[in-house]
């Protein structure tokens, strides 16, 4: 992706919201990331087009699941030095409670790295970061600088 090059290119690697703002979805969503030191948390503002569900209201789970995955990757390109977007090999969800509309919270860890592949637990919650709306495991594919 021809962003993260020009970021690394103009000293600013490590800046998230650049990249975030690059991805269509992301930008759709209005997902941002909030950066306190090397911890990052990504932010996506709550928005009434997100309602799959009028009659509870809940958050759509597809928008859940792309939140999880972007905040995995947003995480990945933060700890890594990928030249290109990780690919998602595979992704598992875990819808825990129904989110509500209101503000959604995410947060990676980055289980493993190796060379080729990562792993990555990702979480979203809303009110109480203990409490977790849904919950995701994935494997990602890099494509390190050489």
């Amino acid at each position: 992706m021809k962003i993260l090059q020009e970021l690394r290119d103009s000293g600013r690697g490590h800046d998230m919201q650049a990249l975030v703002e690059a991805i269509p979805y992301a930008k759709f969503l209005g997902v941002s990331v909030d950066r306190k030191g090397n911890e990052l948390t990504t932010v996506m503002p709550f928005r009434e087009r997100l309602i799959g569900n009028p009659t509870l209201p809940a958050i759509h789970g597809g928008v859940l699941g792309a939140f999880l995955e972007m905040t995995a990757v947003i995480q990945l390109l933060f700890d890594t030095s990928c030249e290109r977007l990780p690919k998602t090999v595979d992704i598992s969800i875990d819808y825990l409670r129904s989110g509500r509309p209101m503000d959604s919270y995410g947060r990676a860890f980055v289980t493993r790295h190796g060379r080729r592949v990562a792993n990555v637990r990702a979480e979203v919650w809303q009110e109480e970061k203990s409490r977790p709306v849904a919950a995701a495991h994935g494997h990602f594919l890099l494509a390190p600088i050489d």
